[in-house]
């Protein structure tokens, strides 16, 4: 899936695309409005990350623009204005959804990742499977071949992500997003244990084993 960011800071692009890359995706970047409107409208998009404040033509009347000219792309709308007619605006103007600066990166990729499947309409799953291990999001059950598995709220959350991004590596700090939210201290090994744990669980008894390390960047749970 290709996705486009429109971004002037070349921190916030540097932090986004990496981490859509790393998630996945296949990431364009303009620093403009006058020159990622030719891209919009020519190129097909999965979904659009369109900041406010743009030198020049602003991002709103960016996406204006290409809403006139028939693209159809989802837009998410970043912006460091927080106010409800603000966001209101951010609507009219053509985007499907806003998000206010600064954020979590793990919400931006719901976020799209949401907005991508209600364009194309696909239905998130309720059942998760990668190879013999099957996690259940409605009864939270999780089984793996024929045994039970029980899991603590955080080592489920975990593995959730890990199966929601099977064959796909997960840094130290999405999974650090997506499981404390950054309410703690960065520095801690915390994500180490949690995994060690989960692997425990998961992994310990069975000779295939689902979860890897892939050293210095993060861990993959590969169905082979």
């Amino acid at each position: 899936m290709r996705i486009i960011i429109v971004e002037d800071d070349s921190k916030i692009a540097q932090f986004v695309g990496k981490g859509l890359t790393e998630a996945g995706y296949q990431v364009d970047h303009e620093s403009d409005a006058e020159s990622a409107i030719p891209r919009m409208v020519d190129a097909e998009y999965d979904a659009a990350v369109v900041d406010v404040m743009l030198p020049g033509m602003d991002g709103l009347s960016l996406v204006e623009t290409v809403r006139a000219r028939g693209v159809n792309t989802p837009i998410l709308i970043l912006s460091a204005r927080r106010s409800v007619d603000d966001r209101v605006l951010g609507f009219q103007k053509g985007g499907d959804d806003y998000l206010t600066k600064p954020f979590s990166f793990s919400e931006l990729l719901v976020r799209l990742q949401a907005l991508i499947r209600r364009s194309t309409k696909v239905t998130a799953p309720t059942i998760l499977e990668a190879g013999d291990l099957r996690l259940d999001l409605l009864s939270r059950a999780v089984r793996r071949g024929e045994s039970d598995i029980a899991l603590q709220p955080r080592e489920f959350s975990l593995l959730e992500y890990f199966m929601q991004n099977t064959g796909r590596v997960v840094s130290k700090t999405m999974i650090m997003e997506h499981v404390w939210d950054y309410d703690f201290d960065p520095q801690t090994n915390v994500v180490d244990v949690l995994v060690s744990r989960l692997r425990a669980k998961i992994d310990r008894d069975y000779e295939k084993k689902l979860i890897h390390t892939v050293r210095g960047v993060g861990y993959v749970l590969r169905e082979q």
